[in-house]
């Protein structure tokens, strides 16, 4: 009898354990495009990417793209995903989910878990600006694939000790137009070297101390002076930025907590 009731209790924690790894995973894909913007091959190369990224670190990497938010917010709406999809890995849903919402011209990213201290409220923001020249040409293939391979730069970089904040965010991209301006400092430099030496080789002026140096003597006779207010120096000194760094974070409908941001595009 003891044998039958151990048999029976054993086959009950199996089946539990089995329903609780399913309802622990989501059922959908880590791309979802129910906005069809992508091309069925840009999908399936970025679902490859992202689920490579997700799977190493063990942290949902998510893409959800919807036509329109119908009257929610943004945050609401990509919190909800998250958790009524089940995304997240562990016991704390680690993961990020990227929503972008085709009507509104909006951008949100969702955190949870360990998400919120890898994506902080400054790394969000980065991210957002390094994706927003692509959102707003309509390329999103690229905009994924750059917010995919940010989301593991910024996860191994919070492994690693010091998450990417206010004060260490990553060196942007040197664009073609900082290269130009290089290039023109760089020639405004040789020109002023140039100029210096051929000034240098001039002979005939030399400088004087003093304005009465270069007067005929005699030649000059004041007969009037005064004084005038020309100018005044004024002193401004900027206020304070916060640079506390960090993610705020806030209570899904779920009760889940989150952090997030996000912007038009």
């Amino acid at each position: 009898m003891n044998k039958k009731i151990i048999a029976l209790l054993t086959a009950l924690l199996i089946i539990l354990s089995s329903m609780t790894v399913v309802f622990a995973e989501s059922e959908l894909p880590r791309v979802v495009d129910t906005a069809d913007i992508l091309a069925s091959q840009e999908e399936a190369d970025l679902l490859a990417q992202i689920d490579e990224i997700s799977e190493r670190q063990q942290f949902d990497v998510v893409i959800y793209t919807v036509q329109t938010l119908d009257g929610y917010s943004a945050q609401d709406y990509a919190d909800d995903l998250y958790d009524y999809n089940g995304y997240g890995f562990g016991s704390s849903y680690d993961g990020a989910l990227l929503l972008i919402a085709i009507d509104e011209g909006e951008w949100h990213i969702s955190t949870c878990g360990y998400g919120i201290d890898a994506l902080t409220d400054a790394g969000i923001d980065y991210i957002g600006e390094q994706m927003l020249s692509y959102l707003s040409d309509g390329d999103f293939y690229t905009a994924f694939i750059t917010y995919a391979d940010l989301c593991d730069d910024f996860v191994t970089q919070a492994k690693n000790g010091t998450p990417f904040d206010v004060e260490n965010l990553p060196k942007e991209p040197f664009s073609v137009f900082g290269s130009f301006v290089l290039a023109l400092i760089i020639g405004l430099v040789i020109a002023l070297v140039v100029s210096l030496v051929l000034k240098g080789q001039l002979k005939s002026v030399r400088f004087k101390s003093a304005a009465a140096d270069y007067e005929i003597p005699g030649s000059m006779k004041l007969t009037d002076s005064r004084e005038y207010f020309l100018y005044r120096n004024i002193s401004r000194q900027k206020k304070a930025e916060n640079n506390s760094g960090g993610s705020s974070t806030h209570t899904s409908s779920s009760g889940r907590t989150h952090g997030g941001g996000g912007g038009k595009f």
